[in-house]
C-alpha cells in the first residue's frame, strides 16, 4: 500500500509538471513592424461569417464601400483557403497616431436585391472579420444589461433587428480602437490592439444638403451628428439607419489610437483567453475528471486483471505438470485457456478490412498527437492562419508510412494474399471518403457563393498531394511491413474454429461494445464543449497543452477498458475478440456523435437545409476518424494483451 502512494505521488508529480505547460510560450506567427509617425497603417477585410448558416461570404458581395481600383486578394496559403478566408484590402484610411473623427466614406443608394441581401445577411446573423497587423478586430458593444463589453473572436456584426417591428438597421458608422506600444530601443510604435465599435446612425448632411455620392464635396460636408474634433458616441445618436430599397447609407468611421503597456509578443494574450471569459479554473477541472477516471479505472483493471490472472497462470501451469492420471482426478478446465487454440485465428469476417481500419486508425491517430505537440509548444500560431490545417494535411501525408507498415503486418499474419488491393484500399479508404464529401459539399458552396468553396487550383494541390505524396508513402511502409518476418503467436491455431458457447446477457460483444465507449467519452467530454464551440462558433482555441493531456489521457482509457472487456471475453470461451476489441474502444466516436446532435442546439441555426448538412456531414468525419483511432488503440493493446497472457502458459 505504501508503494502504491508513493507512485500515485510520483505521478501526480509528473502530471503536474506536464500541465504546467498548458500556459506556455507561443511562437507569433508573424515578424514584429514599427510604423512611423503618420505612415498608413493597412486595414484588410475578411470573409462574412455566421455561427447560424455556417457558410462564409465574401465581404464585397454585400453593398460595402469599395476601394479604389476595386477589391485585390492578398497572398493566402493553402490553409486558408480550405478554412474559408479570403482576406482583401479595404477602403479605409488609417495611420498612425492620426485621429480621424466622423469620416464619410462613401454613399451607397440600395437597390431592391441589395437591400434585400443585406437583410438576408442581418437576420442571420453574419458578422464582419477585419484585420490590421494580422490582428483581428474585437467587437465593443453593449451586454444586455447595457454595460459596455468586449468580444475577441468571432469579429462584429453587420446590423441587428428590432425587436419590436422586426425591422433591420445597419450598423454604417465603426470607431476603430487601435492600440500601440513604444519598443525599447526602437524609433517605431507598433499594433498591440484592434477593436472595433459599429454604430448604426441614419445620417444627414447639415443644411439639407444631399450628396450623389460621387461628388469630392460629400467628403468634406459636416454631418448633423458629428461634431468638430470629437468621436462619435452613442449618446449622440438620434436614429438608426434602416434597410429598405432606395435608402442612401452614409458610411463613416472614426480612428481612435490609445497607448498601451502591453508588448507586442503578449499582444494575443486577450484573444486566446478571451480576457478570462472562461476561466482557467474550468479546464483544471476537465483534466482532473479525466485524470480520475484514468485513475479509478487504472486500480479497476490491476485489482481485476493482475490478480485474477495471476491465479489463472499459476493454476494452468500446475496443471501442466501434473502427470496424465492426477490430471484426471482434477476438474475440467475451463476460462480463457480452453480458447488457446482458436485466439489467434484471424478475424472469419472481413480480415482485410480490419487491418485497413486499423492501419488508417494508426495514421489518424499518429498525425493528431504531432499537430497537438506542435500547437501545444506554439508552433502553430492562430496569427498564422490556416497553419493548423496545413500542419494536418502534411502530418497526415507523412504518417502514411504507419498506415502501410500496421495493415501491412496485420494482413501478413492472417495469411492474406491480396497484398496489393489491401495496401491500395489502406491508402485511399478513409481519404477517399474525406475528398469524396468534401468536394460534393464544395459544389454545393459553389451554387451558394461562399469563399469556402475552395478553389479548383487548391484542390488540384490537395488531389496531387494525396496521390503523389500520400500513396507512395503508404505502399513504402506496405513495403517494409511485408518485408519483415511473419508475426508470431505463442499458441498453434487449430484446422477447425471452436464453438462459441451461448452468452450471458452482459456478456454478448453487443452489450460490450454499447458500454465500452461511455467511460473515455466521460474523460473528455467537458474539453469535447470547448473544441465543439471553437470549430463551429468561430472561438479561438489555443489551449493545447490541455487537449494533448485529454488526448492521451483518452487513448490510455480505451485501450484500459478494451483490455478489461476482451479478458472477460476470453473467460466467457469466445474467441472471436478481433472486430470486438475494435468497436468496443471505437464506439467512443458513437457517443461523441450523439453528443453532437444535442450540441447543435446552441448553434441556433438557420433552417437552410445546407447548414444541417455542412454540420452532420463534417461532424460524421471526425466522428469516423475519432472512430479508426479509438478502435485501432483498442485492437492494437488487446494484441499485445493476449499475446502476453497466452505466452505465459503451457500448453499441450
Amino acid at each position: 500500500m505504501t508503494k502504491l502512494r508513493s507512485m500515485m505521488a510520483k505521478a501526480s508529480v509528473f502530471s503536474m509538471a506536464i500541465l504546467k505547460t498548458c500556459h506556455g510560450f507561443y511562437v507569433p506567427g508573424v515578424r514584429p513592424y514599427e510604423f512611423e509617425q503618420g505612415e498608413e497603417v493597412p486595414m484588410k477585410v475578411n470573409s462574412l461569417t455566421s455561427i447560424h448558416t455556417q457558410l462564409p461570404k465574401d465581404y464585397y458581395r454585400l453593398p460595402f464601400c469599395r476601394p479604389t481600383g476595386g477589391p485585390k486578394m492578398a497572398s493566402e496559403n493553402l490553409g486558408e483557403f480550405l478554412t474559408g478566408n479570403k482576406i482583401q484590402n479595404s477602403p479605409y484610411s488609417i495611420n498612425m497616431l492620426r485621429e480621424v473623427y466622423c469620416q464619410v466614406l462613401c454613399q451607397v443608394t440600395l437597390t431592391k436585391l441589395e437591400a434585400h441581401t443585406l437583410a438576408t445577411h442581418i437576420k442571420y446573423g453574419y458578422h464582419n472579420n477585419w484585420i490590421i497587423d494580422n490582428l483581428p478586430g474585437a467587437s465593443v458593444g453593449l451586454s444586455g444589461s447595457g454595460q459596455q463589453q468586449t468580444h475577441y473572436a468571432g469579429g462584429f456584426p453587420i446590423g441587428f433587428t428590432a425587436q419590436d417591428t422586426k425591422e433591420m438597421y445597419v450598423y454604417n458608422h465603426v470607431n476603430i480602437i487601435l492600440e500601440y506600444h513604444n519598443p525599447e530601443g526602437k524609433d517605431g510604435h507598433r499594433v498591440v490592439g484592434f477593436a472595433v465599435e459599429p454604430m448604426s446612425i441614419a445620417h444627414e448632411y447639415a443644411g439639407g444638403y444631399e450628396w450623389d455620392g460621387e461628388s469630392s464635396e460629400g467628403f468634406t460636408k459636416p454631418l448633423d451628428v458629428c461634431e468638430t474634433n470629437e468621436h462619435i458616441s452613442r449618446d449622440m445618436i438620434n436614429g438608426f439607419k434602416r434597410v429598405a430599397p432606395g435608402e442612401n447609407i452614409i458610411y463613416t468611421y472614426d480612428v481612435t489610437w490609445e497607448y498601451s503597456e502591453t508588448a507586442w509578443a503578449s499582444r494575443w494574450d486577450v484573444y486566446l483567453s478571451e480576457d478570462h471569459m472562461v476561466p482557467a479554473q474550468v479546464h483544471w477541472y476537465s483534466i482532473t475528471n479525466s485524470i480520475l477516471v484514468v485513475l479509478f479505472l487504472s486500480l479497476l483493471v490491476v485489482s481485476i486483471l493482475v490478480r485474477s490472472l495471476r491465479r489463472d497462470i499459476a493454476g494452468y501451469n500446475a496443471m501442466a505438470a501434473l502427470t496424465d492420471e492426477e490430471k484426471e482426478e482434477e476438474l475440467d478446465e475451463s476460462g480463457w485457456k480452453l480458447v488457446h487454440a482458436d485466439v489467434f485465428r484471424p478475424p472469419s469476417n472481413y480480415p482485410m478490412a480490419f487491418c485497413i481500419m486499423v492501419g488508417s486508425g494508426a495514421q489518424i491517430g499518429l498525425c493528431a498527437f504531432f499537430t497537438i505537440c506542435c500547437a501545444a509548444v506554439g508552433f502553430l500560431s492562430p496569427a498564422r492562419r490556416g497553419s493548423l490545417m496545413t500542419a494536418t494535411l502534411i502530418f497526415y501525408m507523412l504518417c502514411g508510412c504507419l498506415a502501410g507498415y500496421v495493415s501491412s503486418r496485420l494482413y501478413k499474419s492472417f495469411r492474406g494474399r491480396q497484398w496489393q488491393m489491401c495496401t491500395l484500399a489502406t491508402a485511399t479508404a478513409f481519404p477517399g471518403l474525406c475528398f469524396m464529401i468534401f468536394i460534393f459539399f464544395n459544389t454545393i458552396l459553389a451554387f451558394f457563393r461562399s469563399t469556402a468553396s475552395v478553389p479548383f487550383l487548391d484542390l488540384v494541390i490537395v488531389a496531387a498531394m494525396w496521390c503523389c505524396v500520400s500513396i507512395p508513402l503508404v505502399f513504402l511502409g506496405a513495403y517494409f511491413g511485408y518485408k519483415e518476418e511473419s508475426m508470431e503467436f505463442p499458441t498453434v491455431t487449430s484446422t477447425i474454429a471452436r464453438a462459441v458457447p451461448e452468452p450471458s446477457f452482459f456478456m454478448k460483444p453487443l452489450v460490450g461494445i454499447s458500454m465500452a465507449g461511455m467511460v473515455p467519452f466521460a474523460a473528455a467530454y467537458v474539453e469535447l464543449f470547448f473544441i465543439m464551440t471553437s470549430l463551429w462558433m468561430d472561438q479561438f482555441y489555443y489551449v493545447f497543452g490541455f487537449t494533448l493531456v485529454v488526448f492521451v489521457i483518452l487513448l490510455i482509457t480505451c485501450a484500459e477498458v478494451t483490455v478489461l472487456l476482451c479478458y472477460y471475453q476470453l473467460c466467457a470461451e469466445n474467441h472471436r475478440w478481433w472486430w470486438f476489441s475494435f468497436f468496443a474502444s471505437g464506439s467512443t466516436a458513437a457517443y461523441t456523435f450523439i453528443y453532437s446532435f444535442f450540441w447543435f442546439r446552441s448553434l441556433e441555426a438557420s433552417k437552410m437545409l445546407i447548414t444541417y448538412m455542412l454540420y452532420f456531414g463534417y461532424m460524421f468525419l471526425i466522428c469516423t476518424a475519432m472512430f479508426l483511432v479509438t478502435g485501432s488503440v483498442g485492437a492494437l493493446t488487446s494484441l499485445w494483451f493476449i499475446r502476453k497472457i497466452f505466452g505465459t502458459i503451457k500448453v499441450d
